[in-house]
């Protein structure tokens, strides 16, 4: 149990857990996880049976942390100690547990099977922020549960150990499901009823959009795919489908698409493939540093996309680009180098412009993956 001065709660909780372990036979312990509390929450847990753990490093997920580390068990079920969740209900987690899962995740909401008491949960909570974040963790991740913000869990403490979990705040349970996921990890869900807190001395820790933002940002964060791949895909062929019809000449209705369309265009690919290179060395950088697994298509390309093919694929977009550059320049140089017919001139610059940059993006990209890349290989 992390705990940061729950002095009108913990007590309880902790006489519950205990209680829980002995009623089911299980040899075990209940590890309370201080952060620094001032009003004798720490007496109060050691007093109705509890370790106290103290952990100096602020944060919730830094206090699990210390708690997770220093615990002797096995398995390892982590709960606040605002009595917001029954600790009598234990068994079921630990059922799962034994049965082979390697996390097994509470779900206090009714899509999960899951009851939430009058009261027990913040109406935007229980009504936006909880289901679009499980929906997207479903979404990106394919995370198989219904209540990401669930903070009683079970897990194996090996396999946690495993996952090198580096977040100090509250997004440390949203990265436990969302490497556990993608890592291909047992993941499994039981209904649990959620209780209004019983604190009186002060407000819940968890501030409503300073922390849905903290999640939105890690979740981005873990999945270059959602930040920079997909939309930096759309963006390189919205910009060639358009740059083509400019180039054509294309009139849609009233309004010819021109060389200002076409540099618009541009603007559009080449951000775009600026975009796909930074989530290539993204993720590079994420797998290598632990932060995620590598997942088979990412594994594929990296098989495919070597130093090598890189170069080759710049310089020949390079000499394309020249070449239009080139056609250019051949005209201006037959009307003396005078005025030129931009519209048509621009046909040649602009193309020409795109596969340089294009070109030297990918070259120096291909060093760079390379560059990160050499653990790897």
């Amino acid at each position: 149990m992390p705990c940061l001065n729950e002095a009108d709660t913990v007590a309880a909780c902790v006489e519950k857990a205990v209680r829980c372990l002995r009623e089911n036979g299980v040899h075990g312990e209940v590890v309370l996880a201080d952060n620094g509390s001032t009003d004798g929450s720490r007496e109060l847990a050691a007093a109705a049976g509890a370790r106290v753990v103290p952990v100096t490093d602020r944060g919730y997920g830094a206090a699990l942390m210390g708690g997770i580390a220093a615990a002797k068990g096995r398995y390892v079920i982590m709960g606040d100690a605002d009595d917001s969740y029954d600790f009598l209900d234990l068994a079921k987690f630990i059922d799962r547990l034994r049965k082979g899962a390697d996390l097994v995740q509470g779900c206090r909401l009714p899509a999960g099977g899951g009851t939430v008491m009058p009261g027990a949960m913040p109406f935007l909570h229980r009504w936006w922020g909880n289901p679009m974040f499980t929906f997207m963790a479903r979404w990106m991740f394919r995370a198989p549960i219904h209540d990401i913000y669930c903070g009683l869990r079970g897990f194996r403490r090996e396999w946690q150990q495993g996952l090198r979990q580096r977040c100090t705040g509250m997004e440390f349970a949203t990265e436990m499901l969302i490497k556990g996921s993608l890592s291909g990890a047992r993941i499994e869900e039981v209904p649990i009823t959620l209780h209004p807190d019983g604190r009186k001395a002060h407000a819940p820790h968890l501030k409503t959009f300073r922390d849905g933002w903290r999640t939105l940002r890690f979740f981005f964060l873990c999945s270059p795919r959602w930040l920079f791949l997909i939309p930096g895909g759309c963006s390189v062929v919205v910009g060639l489908v358009i740059g083509a019809l400019a180039w054509a000449g294309v009139s849609i209705g009233n309004a010819r698409l021109d060389a200002h369309t076409l540099l618009a265009a541009s603007v559009m690919a080449v951000s775009g493939w600026q975009a796909m290179l930074f989530g290539i060395f993204a993720n590079t950088l994420a797998v290598q540093i632990g932060l995620f697994p590598e997942n088979a298509t990412f594994h594929r390309f990296y098989h495919f996309a070597r130093l090598e093919r890189g170069i080759i694929l710049s310089v020949a977009a390079f000499a394309v680009g020249i070449a239009l550059w080139a056609g250019a320049f051949s005209e201006w140089s037959a009307v003396g180098f005078g005025r030129l017919d931009y519209s048509r001139t621009l046909r040649l610059v602009i193309p020409g412009a795109t596969l340089v940059t294009l070109a030297s993006q990918t070259f120096f990209g291909s060093f760079i993956v390379s560059l990160l890349s050499l653990k790897r290989n």
